[in-house]
């Protein structure tokens, strides 16, 4: 029986709301434990296992995406079409968005506010430019580690999401105190929309993207092109 695109469309928005609860809760709270501080090794594993989990979940309904970039590489890459790609993306959107504001139903405010609902920022001393930059490139890695394990049908049903989430925990762990490692459009947006701060939203939105697109040609029309 063929997958409708309301079970595609459901399967992603429940993988970012899983990505974003387990994301975002661990950066409160540890925040709350530490005293206004983040364990960025905690956090790395939050989001590096319920990205793994999610993309697993969702591997064989909707190709797993949980992300708009990898959703944009896709589409780059002529695995999907446009409308579903639009779909996709505000699905992902509306699942993340929806994870910060049951987080702010279940979560004390003085732990979420101080946490900043987990909307990603840049460190002190960290130009936009640089930030653009840095979210390209992890945003980069995690698309090419989705084109090369979970999305390659030659070894996505031993692997699964694990490559894709043990990628975003290192990422995580080297970008997390520049830019906090969203690699992920919706990671950003949901916290976003959620609380109202769309502070520096272009680095990654752009830089997110750019990095998926750039994965998608590197993956899709070099390293995955079949010969003729």
């Amino acid at each position: 029986m063929a997958i409708k695109l309301w079970q595609k469309l459901l399967a992603e928005a429940l993988g970012t709301f899983l990505l974003l609860s387990i994301g975002v809760g661990a950066i409160i709270s540890t925040t709350a434990m530490h005293a206004g501080g983040v364990s960025i090794l905690i956090v790395a594993l939050a989001y590096g296992i319920a990205l793994g989990i999610a993309v697993t979940a969702a591997l064989y309904i909707s190709g797993g995406h949980i992300n708009p970039a990898v959703t944009v590489g896709m589409f780059v890459a002529r695995r999907i079409g446009l409308r579903d790609t639009i779909a996709y993306i505000l699905a992902q959107v509306v699942g993340a968005t929806i994870a910060i504001l049951v987080l702010m139903a279940v979560l004390p405010t003085h732990l979420g506010a101080a946490a900043g609902w987990g909307v990603p920022a840049l460190a002190s001393g960290i130009t936009v430019m640089q930030g653009v930059m840095i979210e390209a490139l992890i945003t980069f890695f995690l698309v090419f580690s989705v084109f090369m394990t979970a999305a390659n049908e030659k070894i996505a049903s031993r692997i699964g999401g694990l490559g894709v989430g043990l990628t975003l925990v290192v990422l995580a762990l080297f970008a997390g105190p520049f830019t906090g490692a969203a690699a992920n459009p919706a990671v950003f947006m949901g916290p976003a929309i959620a609380s109202g701060n769309f502070t520096n939203w272009y680095v990654y939105v752009i830089g997110d993207v750019a990095g998926g697109i750039i994965a998608a040609l590197v993956c899709g029309y070099g390293l995955l092109r079949k010969g003729r």
